[in-house]
C-alpha cells in the first residue's frame, strides 16, 4: 500500500473507477444520487487497499453532492467498511451461534496460533487481519470464514491453518467447502431424493 493510501490525505477514483461510479449513479432518478452511496464507498474502498480513508469518504461525498457527515454515518454504520487499514488477506471468523456451535472457538484459536496475532490485529507484515464477524449467511456449512470476498466453509482448526499456509505461500485456495461437501446436504452424504423418480407414463 502507498504511502498516500497510507496517510489518507488525497483521494479520487481512477478513470476506471470513475466510469464504474457514473454507471451505478446513472441508475437512480435525478436528485437522488445519495442512494449510489454504498456502492462507491465500496468502489473507494477496493482502491484504497481495503479500508476507507477519510479523504476516500470525502471524495464519495463530493461526487455525491451530499453531506459529508452522511457519508461517514454509512461508513462507520455498516460492518462491511473498514475505517483503518486491513491485511491482504481479511480473515472474517463468523463466531454466531450456528457456527459457535460447530468450532469456530476452534477456527479463532487456529488464527491466532498460526499468526501469531489476536482478533482485531493484523500481522506484522501487512499480510493478514483476523475480526470476529457475525452472521455470514452459510450456516448450514458452519463453521466458515470469509476471507476478502470468498467463503470458506465446513472448517476446523487443522483445515484453518493449512487455508492460511496456502494463502500465506501466495496461492489461492480453493473456495466453498473444505471437506468436499456439495452444496448444503448432509456430512453424511443425501439422505432423500436417492433415486429418480418413475415416470407414471
Amino acid at each position: 500500500m502507498s504511502a498516500a493510501k497510507q496517510s489518507g490525505e488525497k483521494f479520487s477514483f481512477t478513470s476506471e473507477n470513475a466510469a464504474r461510479a457514473e454507471k451505478i449513479v446513472a441508475k437512480y432518478p435525478a436528485g437522488r444520487q445519495a442512494s449510489a452511496v454504498i456502492p462507491l464507498l465500496d468502489i473507494a474502498q477496493r482502491q484504497s487497499g481495503g479500508w476507507l480513508p477519510q479523504a476516500a469518504m470525502d471524495h464519495v461525498a463530493d461526487y455525491l453532492e451530499m453531506p459529508r457527515i452522511r457519508v461517514y454515518e454509512v461508513a462507520s454504520f455498516y460492518t462491511m467498511f473498514n475505517l483503518k487499514p486491513v491485511g491482504e488477506h481479511l480473515v472474517q471468523v463468523c463466531t454466531t451461534t450456528p457456527c459457535w456451535l460447530r468450532g469456530s472457538d476452534g477456527i479463532v484459536g487456529a488464527c491466532k496460533k498460526k499468526l501469531g496475532i489476536g482478533v482485531g490485529e493484523t500481522t506484522p507484515d501487512g499480510k493478514f487481519t483476523v475480526v470476529e464477524v457475525e452472521c455470514l449467511g452459510a450456516c448450514v456449512n458452519a463453521p466458515m470464514v470469509q476471507i476478502n470476498d470468498d467463503y470458506y466453509e465446513d472448517l476446523d482448526p487443522e483445515l484453518m491453518e493449512k487455508l492460511l499456509d496456502t494463502l500465506a505461500s501466495g496461492k489461492k485456495p480453493g473456495i466453498g467447502s473444505q471437506t468436499g461437501r456439495r452444496g448444503s446436504c448432509a456430512q453424511s452424504g443425501p439422505t432423500s431424493l436417492k433415486e429418480k423418480a418413475k415416470s407414471n407414463a
